[in-house]
């Protein structure tokens, strides 16, 4: 068994990043409510990096119908919300290049793609075999799958229909503040 902080530290193959989340006790919905800081688990998908360029900062889970699935920076005091409907996700399949213009054009565009309502909800659902927590994409056939790392941190994996390997990534409980406007 890799040790928790191990899954932050190394690449893993696809494999071995499954079998930790398969290890891993599931959570319920109230456990995940909060806001959470997220990195990725590196594995080699596709999207891998994309994420980072951009300034992602992870997940607001405001209660189970209100939850904000794509948080991003704004600068260093402000985060803002993006409607995940007008993000590319189709596009991860083809190993984009990983441009550090990616930032500057989400700034560009950012007026047409943020959002004040939460574009997702949070529901108990069967994954690899057990129930847990799972983030459902109101408009996207996502499901981003929970397990307990230990308190403060869950492991989730993003099951996209059609969409291949599972992309990996790990939240964390934060607390710090943020302005972040939501309806």
């Amino acid at each position: 068994m890799i040790n928790n902080r191990n899954i932050l530290n190394k690449p893993l193959t696809t494999e071995e990043a499954l079998s930790i989340f398969d290890e891993r006790e599931a959570v319920d919905c109230d456990f995940m409510l909060g806001r959470w800081k997220g990195s990725e688990v590196l594995t080699g998908h596709p999207m891998e990096g994309i994420l980072d360029l951009v300034g992602w900062y992870g997940k607001y889970f405001i209660n189970i119908n209100n939850v904000h699935p794509l948080i991003f920076y704004r600068n260093r005091s402000e985060l803002f919300s993006v409607n995940p409907i007008t993000m590319p996700l189709g596009l991860i399949k083809f190993n984009l290049p990983k441009l550090k213009l990616y930032k500057p054009l989400l700034k560009l565009v950012r007026v047409l793609i943020q959002t004040k309502k939460g574009k997702a909800r949070l529901r108990m659902l069967e994954h690899r075999g057990k129930v847990s927590a799972a983030m459902c994409y109101d408009q996207l056939p996502i499901n981003d799958c929970f397990r307990k790392l230990d308190d403060n941190r869950v492991l989730g994996v993003m099951d996209q229909k059609g969409g291949g390997k599972p992309y990996f990534f790990v939240l964390e409980r934060d607390d710090t503040y943020f302005s972040l406007p939501v309806g």
